[in-house]
């Protein structure tokens, strides 16, 4: 058995592209847009074979997708944290749950999507302005 995808359905494709490949720097692997259905499927990845996130994007749908309790969060291991996290905030993406220990953040798509991004190896040295921080919202 190999593990393939989550699927996710998103309801302005250009903001969630725009969060998960120009500022989490996912790459897309495939595009299919189905016209008599009306909507699109987007991979990305990682990298090339990697387990990839589908994006869903319904074109007509003004549908509102609440996540329910049973959905948790998707995670990616990522080189930097700390850099990660202050790109991010740059870019106007809240983090939930600021990376105070070096190790683990949390923040959300543009479709309330958790994000968890652990850090790869072992956690950086706690350093400011993190440990400062307090949650922002809940993960």
């Amino acid at each position: 058995m190999k593990f393939l995808h989550t699927m996710v359905r998103v309801s302005d494709l250009e903001a969630s592209l725009n969060f998960y490949v120009n500022q989490l720097g996912l790459i897309e692997t495939k595009r299919t847009d189905v016209p008599a259905g009306k909507f699109t499927l987007i991979y990305l990845a990682t990298a090339l074979g990697e387990p990839e996130i589908e994006l869903t994007h319904n074109w007509d749908s003004t549908e509102n997708y609440d996540n329910g309790r049973s959905f948790g969060h998707v995670a990616f291991e990522v080189d930097d944290i700390y850099q990660l996290c202050q790109s991010l905030m740059d870019a106007g993406v809240v983090i939930n749950r600021p990376p105070r220990c070096g190790h683990m953040a949390f923040v959300k798509s543009p479709d309330g999507i958790s994000v968890e991004l652990l850090q790869k190896d072992k956690a950086l040295a706690p350093q400011e302005p993190w440990l400062s921080m307090e949650n922002t919202g809940s993960w």
